[in-house]
């Protein structure tokens, strides 16, 4: 498993940076631009969720003048309306609430429930940009020689988000692995290169935002986070009217309060631990 982490993957014929314009995968971006990861990729890929916070898609537009490569984007449409759409179950004519990203519950009796239902990242992010991965390189059904090998921003720091490619025409590669550098390492290197630093990258409504995340938000991107109160108290909304085999009240947070009303105090400063972007499981999200 060494080699898989800190060294590159066997050369093949495509070089295919996964872009979710976050810390690690625009100074990735970035150093590759530098000649200081190489070789330099044949394109990026943003696979846009049509749900993050509009720092995001200003800050991708100036990372495209700043790249000598293409950075293409892909979208298997909009997350926030599939998170909030009412499907009617034809077997018995009942109800639900799609159930596309996590989300925390609580029972009548006022037990907690561990994050339910996600498809969000696997259907958003990881099957648009294979989708158009596998177009762009011309990858052939049933393809079994690595052909593409896919750069992920995960960092040292983070080294749990690292999963194996399951396609057997590409290898995942983790170049800030091989360089041992934390998010805080992207960072240092952002400014020692006089960039700005990346704004952070997730869907506004991301129920794995920790304490710390949701107070940025509200500090930073007021606008999100308005958004996200309403989103919270719909999605409660729908669960109670619609979803008629669910008996939970619904919330974007693992306290399971209304938005609006949770102490935005750190987990870390309350010396507990809570759910956060190191526990998303496919390393897409947030790099």
């Amino acid at each position: 498993m060494e080699y898989k982490f800190l060294k590159p993957p066997p050369p093949t014929k495509y070089n295919v940076l996964s872009l979710g314009a976050g810390v690690q995968s625009t100074c990735m971006a970035l150093m590759a631009a530098k000649g200081e990861i190489t070789p330099m990729p044949d394109f990026a890929i943003f696979a846009d969720t049509m749900s993050e916070p509009k720092s995001v898609y200003k800050h991708l537009e100036w990372l495209r003048l700043r790249l000598p490569f293409p950075i293409y984007q892909v979208t298997a449409g909009n997350l926030e309306d599939d998170a909030l759409k009412v499907v009617n179950r034809k077997s018995d004519n009942s109800t639900y609430v799609n159930k596309v990203i996590p989300i925390f519950g609580i029972k009548p009796n006022g037990e907690k429930t561990a994050a339910i239902g996600r498809s969000c990242t696997r259907q958003f992010k990881i099957a648009p940009i294979h989708k158009f991965i596998k177009k762009k390189c011309e990858i052939k059904r049933g393809q079994k020689d690595p052909t593409v090998t896919e750069w992920i921003g995960i960092s040292w720091d983070e080294m749990q988000r690292m999963k194996e490619s399951t396609n057997k025409w590409s290898h995942k590669r983790h170049p800030l692995m091989e360089l041992k550098m934390t998010r805080n390492d992207c960072k240092i290197w952002m400014k020692k290169n006089n960039y700005p630093e990346p704004p952070r990258s997730a869907c506004y409504f991301c129920p794995f935002h920790n304490k710390e995340s949701w107070r940025y938000m509200k500090q930073n991107e007021p606008e999100e986070f308005k958004k996200a109160i309403l989103f919270d108290k719909k999605l409660r909304e729908l669960y109670r009217k619609f979803d008629s085999k669910t008996d939970l009240d619904v919330y974007l947070n693992i306290e399971c309060k209304p938005l609006d009303e949770i102490d935005l105090s750190t987990d870390e400063e309350k010396g507990q631990l809570g759910w956060d972007f190191k526990s998303e499981c496919e390393g897409m999200c947030g790099v």
